[in-house]
Formats: structure tokens, C-alpha cells, sequence
């Protein structure tokens, strides 16, 4: 652990975090963290802990941490979703050189819906952007 801690510690949830201040200045220097608020993402929402008022720093610290996170969270998408592209090859190839015909049997049905659901809304999307483009341009 280095030396100087940082003032906020944020415990990473499902559609935000829990913010805490970090404490080293007590008389036994020990490390205290107290809960000031709840964040959620989705939403853009702060909920100060228990009858806590903000200050503007704490207000500031976390917007400031939800826009990095949004950031993160958004790149991680595309990285996923990159991953499922290399998946798809990897299942492609796995399908014309490995696959017996009970494995086949058990997750074709399921792989041709899962690709054809995707598909649809690819194409439906890329539609309305040519749309789009089209009458903007």
C-alpha cells in the first residue's frame, strides 16, 4: 500500500457504488472509512447516507467518479462484445471441425435463434442510421 491514500473509496455495485471518506487522521492511525452516499449510474442519482449533507467537494469527487466509471463501463462493452465476435469464429470452427452430431443436435436450435434475433436488429439498426445519414446529409 503507498503512503498517501485517497480522500473517497468507492465499493463498485451492480448500478454504482457506495462512497466512502477515507480516514488515516485519528489518534490511532488506523484506516476509517465512513459511508457518505450511494450512487447509482443508470439513473445519475446520489443519496447521502443516513442524515449526511454533502459538501460540494463530496458532491464534485463523485460526479467526477461516475463519469470515469461510465467510461469504463462503456468500454468494457465494446471489449465484450468484441470477445463475442472472436466467440462466434471460435463456436464456427468448433461447429465444421470438432462438433458431433449430438452436440450439434443440442445447441443448434438454440445458436440459430440466439443469431438470427441478433441479426434482425443489426440490420434494423444499420437501417435506420443509412436512414438517418441519408436525410441529414
Amino acid at each position: 500500500m503507498g503512503t498517501e491514500l485517497p480522500d473517497y473509496y468507492f465499493r463498485v455495485r451492480e448500478n454504482g457504488a457506495v462512497v466512502f471518506r477515507v480516514d488515516t487522521e485519528n489518534r490511532q492511525r488506523r484506516i476509517e472509512m465512513d459511508q457518505i452516499a450511494v450512487v447509482n449510474i443508470r439513473n445519475g442519482e446520489i443519496k447521502p447516507h443516513g442524515d449526511r449533507t454533502l459538501s460540494d467537494e463530496d458532491v464534485a469527487v463523485i460526479r467526477d467518479w461516475m463519469v470515469d466509471r461510465q467510461e469504463v463501463l462503456a468500454e468494457r462493452d465494446i471489449d465484450d462484445i468484441l470477445r463475442s465476435v472472436d466467440h462466434l469464429n471460435l463456436t464456427t470452427q468448433w461447429a465444421q471441425s470438432r462438433a458431433t452430431d449430438d452436440q450439434l443436435e443440442s445447441v443448434t436450435d438454440a445458436l440459430l435463434l440466439a443469431m438470427h434475433d441478433l441479426r434482425s436488429v443489426l440490420v434494423r439498426r444499420k437501417a435506420d442510421r443509412l436512414l438517418k445519414d441519408t436525410k441529414s446529409g
